[in-house]
């Protein structure tokens, strides 16, 4: 139970860091590269400062080979950056709840990439939960209505990258986070992600006006949606196995329709509701099965 409390607070940060980025991308109008230089290169640094504080000098060792440090460069890149991206501009182009269930999406599109990349065959149940979330993801985006989207077509692609982005994000630190602490995988990831963001949009060009709404919003990004969540995702594992802990990420999306409908003044109908607690429940479906079936 503790595992499990530890992991729901995780969940229940990133859907309120979800609901601050919709307020800081669409009320505040912040543009998506600023946004990313600055989020990515302070919780870069911060994160790298508390390894520091554990491990000292031992925060390079992920750099002992080019093997790993290849590995980092592709996490940071392909995982981290492109998830952070894709995200943020789904929630820009749309809504945080619309890009939060689509995103949660994540490990179907694992065991996608494993069937066409590993030739493994999916289980019976991953392709139950494959047709349910597609039935949940058409109610969710249409409210049942073929002939029309209830988001816009750039959110639904941007939300889709961001879920084949987040299953990237999940299996390309694998070996890394094996052989060095998770934080510091973290750390360097979001640190490096950071400084190619600024390569491309340093953050003092074209700033927008700082107000203390900004900063606290941008702060709360990156504190509660970074470093809390994580923090107590790490600390969760503690106390219970992953495959545990990953079956309470199904808070996240609901956290993030609440606050949304609350401090946000999002609109669902009941067809939405269902839509998105269909996809919930097929992603239960396939972490409750895959995990049984390889305690099996």
């Amino acid at each position: 139970m503790k595992g499990i409390m530890w992991a729901m607070l995780a969940s229940t940060l990133w859907g309120i860091s979800g609901t601050v980025m919709q307020f800081i991308s669409q009320n505040q109008a912040i543009p998506a590269d600023w946004f990313l230089s600055v989020r990515t290169l302070s919780a870069g640094i911060i994160l790298l400062a508390i390894g520091f504080m554990q491990r000292g000098m031992g925060i390079f060792k992920i750099f002992k080979s080019w093997r790993s440090a290849g590995q980092l460069l592709a996490y940071a890149t392909v995982g981290l950056m492109a998830n952070m991206y894709t995200f943020y501009v789904s929630i820009e182009e749309g809504s945080a709840a619309s890009a939060t269930i689509l995103q949660y999406l994540s490990p179907l599109f694992i065991v996608l990439g494993t069937l066409v990349f590993k030739r493994e065959w999916p289980l019976r149940t991953d392709m139950i939960a494959f047709g349910v979330s597609l039935l949940g993801v058409f109610l969710a985006i249409t409210r049942g209505n073929i002939h029309e989207l209830a988001i816009p077509m750039n959110a639904l692609i941007w939300g889709i990258l961001s879920g084949v982005t987040a299953a990237l994000y999940v299996v390309l630190p694998r070996r890394i986070v094996a052989e060095n602490s998770p934080i510091i995988v973290l750390g360097w990831g979001t640190l490096i992600a950071g400084i190619l963001f600024n390569l491309y949009h340093p953050l003092w060009r074209g700033a927008p006006t700082i107000t203390p709404r900004l900063v606290v919003s941008i702060g709360a990004v990156v504190l509660i949606g970074t470093i809390f969540a994580f923090s107590a995702l790490l600390h969760s594992l503690q106390y219970a196995p992953s495959a545990v802990v990953s079956i309470v990420d199904a808070v996240q999306p609901v956290v993030t329709f609440i606050l949304s409908i609350i401090f946000l003044n999002l609109k669902v109908s009941i067809v939405e509701i269902i839509g998105s607690i269909l996809v919930v429940f097929a992603i239960y479906i396939l972490q409750h099965y895959r995990s049984k079936s390889t305690l099996d």
